[in-house]
């Protein structure tokens, strides 16, 4: 089954072209199907791009997924198109206020790690979705900042500022195969990094509510999980499509910013040769993992949620 979103959201077009099952509304509602309800908060600078790259991985599974997408009303985006959060974007404030209940919830990464969290102009709202997922949502999928900010307001678990930027494909290993995120995975596998904090891995291990679930020698710590995966914290972006690490790298030489060569992703480290994507069957992988766990585990009835 597809994912279920408007026909007009930019992405449509986009996915169908990549031949990713997507449903229009009308199609579905002659379903006789309870479709899993995910919602998205999106905090990335690229607005579509991010939809097109969740979206794909949403698809990519049997199920019929209905996807909700949720914006920081006390915050102005900048970065996406005119009208397009209003067009397709529903308020937080409205899912919290209403405490409308979600199989799923994923909470992107954003462009503010190196803030303190409090600094953050939507912190406060940020906050008051995490706190109404504990009881309205069956599993979080918290991605990059997200995972951080989940973290620390969940665990109080700090965030510090790396040396330099942890850029790109780095090799992480499953601490434990047979759990439901990880079936059919390799021992060890590529994921694509772009940060400039960390959580440090002993204030996590330190945390008994916490598993570390996958990590990396050079990159640290990459997923943990909490509540039997009712939480998940993935600290890369197995959602990068096979140029996005070469966009942020010529964006930030464009700026004039000192940004390192991503590793283990240019052919013999040149930028000037087409990256060779090694990560994209685990990400899928990974997001038909999740979606499964939300369909087995879920409610039927989102009433029955605790």
């Amino acid at each position: 089954m597809p994912i279920k979103i408007p026909i007009t959201l930019p992405a449509y077009n986009a996915l169908r072209e990549e031949n990713v099952f997507v449903m229009t509304e009308a199609r579905a509602e002659h379903q006789d199907i309870r479709p899993l309800k995910v919602a998205i908060i999106n905090l990335m600078p690229t607005t579509v791009d991010t939809e097109i790259q969740l979206l794909r991985l949403l698809g990519n599974t049997p199920l019929q997924v209905d996807i909700s997408f949720l914006r920081m009303g006390s915050h102005e985006s900048r970065n996406a198109p005119p009208g397009h959060l209003e067009r397709f974007y529903v308020n937080s404030k409205k899912i919290v206020r209403e405490r409308i209940r979600f199989d799923g919830l994923i909470i992107t990464g954003a462009p503010v790690e190196t803030l303190d969290f409090e600094e953050v102009d939507y912190w406060d709202e940020l906050v008051e979705v995490l706190d109404y997922s504990v009881a309205n949502v069956w599993s979080t999928l918290h991605i990059c900042w997200g995972a951080q900010a989940g973290l620390y307001r969940r665990y109080g678990i700090p965030k510090k500022i790396l040396p330099r930027k942890l850029f790109g494909i780095f090799p992480h290993r499953v601490k434990e195969q047979h759990t439901t995120l990880f079936r059919g995975f390799d021992d060890e596998f590529p994921a694509p990094q772009s940060r400039h904090t960390e959580c440090a891995r002993d204030a996590i291990a330190a945390e008994p509510a916490l598993t570390i679930q996958a990590e990396s020698d050079e990159a640290g710590v990459f997923i943990v999980t909490a509540r039997n995966g009712r939480e998940v914290y993935v600290t890369g972006h197995l959602e990068y499509d096979p140029l996005t690490l070469d966009r942020e790298y010529r964006r930030d030489i464009g700026k004039g910013l000192t940004i390192d060569i991503p590793k283990n992703y240019y052919p013999g480290d040149d930028p000037g040769k087409a990256p060779v994507v090694r990560w994209r069957a685990h990400a899928h992988l990974f997001f038909s993992n999740w979606l499964n766990y939300v369909y087995q585990e879920t409610p039927y009835n989102l009433d029955e949620l605790e």
